[in-house]
């Protein structure tokens, strides 16, 4: 089976910032002229993850709060001790995340719901430049 590799770049601002990457997998899908297969976008970092959510203002508030009451950015980590750069939280958010996530495809289409975003939270303390990878396997 043909596997197709491609990326998609961010420049985020930090501090939970929740981007919409959907019409760029959807975009890489088209282009790599698979009809059908699995696309896994990966994230190399440990201070950011990847779910899929209903992207409007309130759910995207509602995720904001939700991990800031799971990893308050305010709490004590030994990653801080450690490091001394105060992003202890990044990493404890990140892990519940996760770095990658996997979705197929039909006729050039992602099978998403309706109502059904992927998204990228970068967690970390200060704006970063990203680069995901995403790898198509199909026919």
């Amino acid at each position: 089976m043909p596997v197709k590799t491609g990326n998609v770049s961010l420049n985020t601002h930090g501090n939970t910032d929740i981007c919409d990457i959907t019409r760029e997998l959807e975009r890489l899908v088209v282009e790599s002229s698979l009809k059908s297969g699995t696309l896994t976008v990966f994230c190399p970092s440990s201070t950011s993850g990847l779910t899929t959510v209903e992207f409007e203002p309130g759910a995207v508030a509602d995720l904001k709060r939700m991990f800031e009451e799971l990893a308050p950015s305010g709490r004590a980590y030994a990653h801080n001790a450690t490091w001394d750069d105060g992003n202890g939280h990044s990493h404890m958010r990140a892990s519940l995340l996760g770095p990658s996530l996997t979705i197929p495809f039909v006729e050039r289409t992602l099978t998403l719901g309706t109502w059904q975003q992927v998204v990228y939270v970068d967690f970390d303390i200060r704006p970063r430049r990203r680069e995901l990878v995403v790898q198509m396997v199909g026919e």
